[in-house]
């Protein structure tokens, strides 16, 4: 059995199609599990043991974060090394480190502690998710940040949930990091071409120095510890950091990710 945590979010449902019946998913209330589509069971990351696992069985690992993430997610691979899993699937972040900022930081600690788990692991890492994209434009058709000219090889969600998959339901293979892009790393000014482009109205990119950008950020609602960390970890972004771009989707899928403009004129 293939065991899906996180199947209510945007991967987690996009993996769930991909499986059919060969996935159980785990839900945190009884009424989200019936328009999944497939087996599924209620449980929670905070309490593994509700988690359910048999010998054999493989487990897609994912949440959105929170407080406990680290000490959830430890849990949960603890006992799946316990129980004798045959894979853990996880996703975390192009590039992380347990020191990265913001919740890079905690995909860090959560891989490091599955590589020393000693059950095979699989860990995905995506660049920033086309999906957030457009939520980012403010009401005058502009999106802040503090990138400079650096690319992003931003990729649809739903190419790191077919990579996830293909994973799942082959052979087990060897202990590695997927890092997951698109075709190409636009520039945030690329970006906000394409947004134009599908949306039909103007959209900008406006470069903010990160003293600046963690004070727009403040603004918005951001407390601002986390607005400094999030201005600055843009800044590392923009170095091109995230400017390169891997063949590991093509490799694994035999077809290239989605570019972003094919995302957005699916969403148009």
């Amino acid at each position: 059995m293939i065991v899906v945590t996180g199947a209510t979010g945007t991967i987690g449902r996009a993996l769930i199609k991909e499986l059919g019946s060969t996935a159980r998913a785990v839900v945190r209330r009884a009424e989200q599990g019936p328009e999944l589509g497939c087996d599924y069971v209620v449980g929670d990351l905070e309490r593994p043991e509700t988690i359910p696992l048999e010998p054999g069985d493989r487990l897609f690992l994912n949440s959105s974060l929170w407080p406990g993430f680290v000490r959830a997610h430890q849990a949960v691979i603890y006992r799946a090394a316990a129980v004798g899993v045959a894979q853990v699937v996880t996703v975390s972040v192009y590039g992380v480190t347990s020191g990265s900022l913001l919740g890079f930081g905690l995909h860090g600690q959560v891989d490091r502690h599955l590589k020393a788990s000693g059950v095979p692991w699989s860990i995905l890492a995506p660049v920033g998710y086309m999906q957030n994209l457009a939520g980012e434009i403010d009401e005058e058709g502009r999106i802040f940040g503090s990138y400079g000219s650096g690319g992003v090889g931003y990729i649809d969600a739903h190419d790191v949930a077919a990579v996830a998959a293909a994973l799942l339901t082959r052979p087990v293979g060897a202990d590695t990091t997927y890092d997951l892009t698109g075709p190409v790393a636009p520039t945030h000014d690329e970006v906000a071409a394409e947004l134009t482009r599908a949306l039909g109205r103007t959209v900008r990119y406006v470069d903010l120095p990160v003293e600046e950008a963690a004070t727009h950020l403040e603004k918005r609602g951001m407390p601002a510890e986390a607005a400094r960390d999030l201005a600055e970890l843009m800044s590392q972004i923009g170095d091109g950091r995230w400017a390169n771009t891997t063949t590991t989707v093509t490799d694994l899928l035999g077809r290239p990710p989605r570019s972003l403009r094919e995302f957005l004129a699916f969403l148009a």
